[in-house]
């Protein structure tokens, strides 16, 4: 089964094509094309939605051509004989974005006369825990990677903890298609906090990556920020009250020029706060839970120093429980996860029922 997902739910534009071993439940990814318009929106020092949806645009249709051109074993003059499966994101993210995805995947599933899957966003950064590559990926368009599935490994039930600019989220999964939502963030997304005590220091967005290469040389233990909500008894998040902290500090220092050190200090002190509550929530859940796997996934999960951290925790407290994260690269939107999520979850549904549904969320 070869199967085409688009993801559109932010800013970049996302095509992957994956070829699905249905017996052995092997995956491999034939192509992963990204097209982001980060230049644009670090200008702005943030995404400017219509800017997003009409650069998504543009790239839409090179994006896919570029995917299909890439493809062994593809026609890209007649993918109708090739593809058998379309799969696009429907929800969360940006209503204007998910529609040129969307409208874009009805429009295949019509002229091709495939299946449509539609994928949930958050359910695809989970589902990157079962892509695992065997070459190193070093472009967003390599010709050929070699995957396979982790669904041997990973062993239900599991907690998931979805963390990234818009969303952090903990879940349970007792199997493929069983998912129960356990808790969320009251106000700022993990990734939005970081991107939020960037633009106090004078960090250029996204900053979650630059506030993690300064807090290596910074003192975690510089400044006492909290991490709010820690010791409640739900699952449920806050980083708002981090993120006045530091507003709180560095207006202390408004009149000066903020030093190295003390950039680094902030930056450490303040991804300090926000590791150490999201892994005491997941371990909490999954000790509550039995969880045999935990599954890390979201544009966050690709910091350093939350996977060294889970990764220790887990060993300590639950020794016997997996822990699994992306691959850097597919840790961040892309396509390749919502056709793995297609894979595992897979529901056709008619394309003239297939709709955007910007508040799309975990059943």
């Amino acid at each position: 089964m070869k199967i085409l997902a688009i993801e559109t739910s932010c800013d970049e534009t996302g095509v992957a094509i994956i070829d699905a071993n249905t017996k052995t439940k092997e995956l491999k990814i034939l192509s992963n094309v990204i097209a982001s318009s980060l230049t644009l929106h670090s200008q702005t020092g943030g995404i400017i939605p219509n800017v997003a949806a009409r650069e998504q645009v543009k790239y839409m249709i090179p994006v896919i051509k570029e995917a299909l051109n890439s493809t062994r074993g593809v026609d890209a003059q007649n993918p109708a004989g090739s593809i058998d499966v379309i799969a696009v994101t429907v929800g969360p993210g940006l209503i204007g974005s998910l529609l040129v995805g969307v409208e874009t995947a009805r429009t295949l599933a019509y002229v091709l006369g495939k299946p449509i899957v539609p994928v949930n966003h958050l359910l695809g950064h989970i589902y990157a825990n079962f892509i695992t590559t065997n070459k190193q990926q070093t472009t967003t368009n390599a010709k050929e990677l070699e995957v396979s599935s982790q669904k041997l490994a990973v062993e239900f039930p599991a907690i998931a903890l979805v963390v990234s600019g818009g969303h952090t989220d903990l879940v349970l999964i007792e199997n493929h298609g069983k998912i129960k939502w356990l808790g969320g963030t009251r106000d700022d997304a993990a990734g939005e906090a970081f991107d939020k005590i960037g633009r106090l220091l004078g960090i250029p967005y996204p900053a979650g990556a630059k506030i993690e290469e300064l807090a290596k040389n910074g003192n975690s233990k510089a400044f006492n920020f909290p991490s709010p909500m820690i010791y409640s008894k739900d699952f449920d998040f806050s980083f708002s009250g981090l993120k006045t902290a530091v507003l709180r500090e560095t207006l202390k220092n408004k009149d000066e020029k903020f030093s190295q050190k003390y950039i680094q200090d902030i930056s450490a002190s303040s991804q300090k706060a926000i590791i150490d509550v999201l892994v005491s929530k997941t371990i909490k859940a999954a000790q509550k839970y039995k969880a045999k796997s935990i599954l890390l996934g979201g544009g966050v999960a690709a910091n350093q120093k939350l996977r060294k951290t889970l990764e220790q925790k887990t060993k300590d407290q639950m020794p016997t429980t997996k822990l699994f994260c992306p691959q850097k690269s597919l840790c961040t939107d892309n396509a390749a996860m919502i056709a793995s999520a297609a894979f595992f979850n897979y529901k056709e549904s008619p394309w003239q029922k297939i709709k955007a549904d910007p508040e799309l969320y975990f059943n």
